[in-house]
């Protein structure tokens, strides 16, 4: 069976959409199950994905914003009571170790009454946290290996952009970043690039109905990745295929759009990626 990458959530910010659920991805490698990222309802996405949550292996987060991490206590705590049975790493950069003793605390009323009343196992053996702080290899087993590179996503550091190398495919992650030459470096010769993106035209309308439009805008600039640029990313790593993903804004505008701006400076395959679309 081929690796294969799900887009479990394709939205971009911490604001429900109505047409893109929040950040998620799932590899898929011989049935078994790693996500990165775990925006709200990223345990529903999977279940409508198909996939098995009992075979989940490994939960990656790129960088400590609530669009990307807020379910990931929850997944863990939802594939336990779908009758998870093995050990799932979960691996970010600090201070996930709080945060998931923070979200064991929070779980504990639940997870004591099925104990008990339901006969499950113990809840807490079957997830590991490990904090990673820089840029290398971050995980392997006997399907995947998995590398980290630290992005560009200020104020919030370390951020990282994951690669995924299976047997078959490399898949990159950039997780939310500026234009950086980490990322580009992790990337080089991927089979896949699964890229955040930003719209600044469609972004300013939105902007002149906000309150807080001007310290939005300063943030979205410095570390996000415009569609001017995006491709320029793709044929600088040198990637088989561009998938676009995380977009900012996540609604109104046209599929065509998003495609044309990238293809200005990237000749390889370009998809505009939508929620459940496996690549």
């Amino acid at each position: 069976m081929p690796t294969a990458v799900v887009l479990l959530g394709t939205a971009g910010g911490p604001a429900p959409k109505r047409s893109r659920a929040a950040p998620a991805n799932a590899v898929v490698v011989d049935g078994v199950l790693y996500i990165v990222d775990c925006g709200n309802g990223v345990a529903g996405q999977i279940a409508r994905a198909g996939l098995d949550v009992r075979a989940l292996r490994a939960v990656f987060l790129t960088h400590h914003h609530s669009d990307h991490n807020v379910d990931a206590g929850t997944l863990l705590q939802l594939a336990w009571s779908a009758g998870l049975d093995r050990p799932v790493d979960v691996i970010g950069p600090p201070p996930l170790l709080r945060m998931m003793d923070a979200f064991s605390r929070f779980a504990e009323t639940d997870v004591r009454i099925r104990e008990s009343d339901e006969g499950r196992p113990a809840f807490a053996p079957l997830y590991r946290v490990a904090e990673i702080a820089r840029s290398g290899e971050i995980y392997r087993d006997e399907r995947v290996v998995v590398r980290a590179a630290v992005v560009e996503h200020p104020p919030v550091a370390p951020s990282f952009a994951f690669r995924f190398d299976a047997a078959d495919r490399s898949i990159v992650f950039s997780g939310d970043t500026a234009p950086c030459d980490a990322l580009v470096e992790l990337a080089k010769g991927a089979d896949v690039l699964v890229h955040e993106v930003m719209h600044e035209v469609a972004i300013g309308e939105i902007l002149k109905r906000l309150a807080n439009a001007t310290r939005l805008r300063e943030h979205l600039a410095a570390s996000h990745t415009r569609l001017e640029d995006v491709g320029t990313v793709a044929r600088r790593a040198g990637v088989r295929t561009l998938v676009l993903n995380h977009f900012v804004p996540s609604e109104g505008v046209a599929d065509e759009t998003w495609r044309d701006g990238a293809a200005h400076s990237f000749a390889g395959e370009i998809i505009v990626g939508s929620d459940l679309m496996h690549v």
